[in-house]
């Protein structure tokens, strides 16, 4: 059986170039990985590659670079497909990010489906991305869009959840994992609880599919999204996957090349899943080395990765909770890689600062979830968020030098 035990960490560590560097004179000590994660080395030698060996168009080329960096794009959306079990290659649609594949939902399936006096649901710990798109097509449409709560350790309000799903629910839109809180939402039962009303289900799987093994087909998820640079892989590139059924039934989000059968003045004919969400030239690099970090994740095991970065939570929890005046934001039982943070009497970005002298990277600030941090009347926290990468000897770095920060500032 595959546990935290079988992980050299110290070999991982190695393919991570970034690591080697120092900052402010000291060591890195990455803790950011909520807003984004290193690159090990095999990612930056597929962008290499491409680039050196490949570069061309997709989709649309009868030469040779064109068909071998089509085949190793499409290679992929393959791999996606296997990583979360999704039934079909043609239900992975490659965006530019989570945001991304939240907006096309959002635009493309509000705009067929969500009518004046509908309701979408989504909850008090989203991120902005999963809060404005929703916003804005109910702004739009006339809709309303309803907030189910969270109670002060970042728990969903389950029972006010289900009071507020009615047959005029048309989407439930709800993060897998909160990237301010990291609260492990009961995303099957909120699915499950949205069918049994007719209304699909978006998730929000950002801060998810690098943690938590993720089967949509299991989930019966409606809509899933999330990010290469989240899951160690480049920026700019994303998946949305839907279910081949909704796909068919919302049109495309936006017009151009690739997402087309015929063009005429008068008509234009849509091309097939899952080139009609995906107008114009990808970020082909990108997309391909997301191959290089599935591949990375699936090397070490999403459940081994798992176990371990839960061991490195309760570790760090247990060390920075020995620090005087210091309160978690976010005491969920269910929680996953987040250990957000508050310290009396100091400002997080100050504290942010001091840890940065110290070449400790960490989060400051409301996470873009400005909400979450309204409801616990506070400017925002200190969050250090974990990757398999992580020691517990820079968690004891972190605490040092929280602890110094607080005498520097009290």
């Amino acid at each position: 059986m595959i546990d935290s035990k079988t992980l050299d960490i110290q070999s991982i560590r190695e393919s991570f170039p970034i690591l080697k560097r120092e900052v402010n004179g000291q060591p890195l000590i990455y803790l950011d990985n909520g807003a984004t994660t290193q690159k090990p080395q095999q990612v930056i030698d597929a962008i290499f590659e491409y680039y050196t060996q490949m570069n061309s168009n997709v989709h649309r080329g009868v030469h040779y670079l064109s068909q071998i960096s089509t085949d190793a794009f499409e290679v992929t959306r393959k791999k996606v497909q296997d990583f979360i079990h999704a039934a079909h290659e043609y239900e992975i649609i490659v965006t530019k990010g989570t945001t991304e594949g939240i907006n096309l939902i959002a635009n493309c399936y509000g705009e067929a489906f969500i009518e004046q006096g509908d309701e979408v649901i989504i909850s008090a710990m989203e991120h902005h991305s999963n809060i404005v798109p929703w916003q804005m097509i109910c702004e739009r449409k006339g809709a309303q869009l309803k907030v189910v709560p969270i109670d002060d350790r970042g728990v969903l309000d389950m029972d006010k959840y289900r009071e507020m799903l009615s047959p005029r629910t048309k989407m439930v839109a709800i993060t897998y994992v909160s990237n301010a809180l990291g609260t492990i939402n009961p995303v099957q039962e909120i699915i499950d609880l949205a069918h049994q009303v007719g209304s699909p289900v978006l998730i929000d799987a950002a801060q998810a599919v690098q943690h938590i093994p993720v089967d949509v087909q299991a989930l019966d998820v409606d809509f899933l999204v999330f990010s290469g640079h989240k899951m160690y892989g480049p920026t700019g590139v994303g998946v949305l996957y839907g279910k081949e059924s909704w796909l068919n039934k919302i049109p495309p989000y936006q017009g151009g090349g690739d997402m087309i059968k015929d063009v005429t003045f008068e008509k234009t004919t849509y091309n097939e899943l899952p080139f009609k969400f995906e107008a114009g030239t990808p970020n082909i690099e990108a997309g391909i080395a997301l191959n290089a970090a599935i591949d990375f994740i699936e090397g070490l095991g999403l459940e081994a990765i798992q176990q371990y970065e839960d061991e490195l939570l309760a570790y760090g929890t247990a060390q920075l909770s020995k620090i005087e005046g210091l309160r978690f934001i976010g005491t969920s039982e269910a929680k996953s890689s987040v250990i957000s943070f508050v310290v009396d009497g100091t400002h997080p970005y100050d504290i942010g600062v001091i840890l940065d002298k110290l070449g400790i990277a960490v989060r400051t600030g409301h996470h873009c979830a400005q909400p979450v941090m309204d409801l616990y009347g506070i400017p925002g926290t200190v969050r250090a968020s974990l990757a398999v990468y992580n020691t517990k000897e820079e968690i004891d770095a972190l605490v040092q030098g929280v602890e110094r920060a607080v005498r520097m500032l009290l």
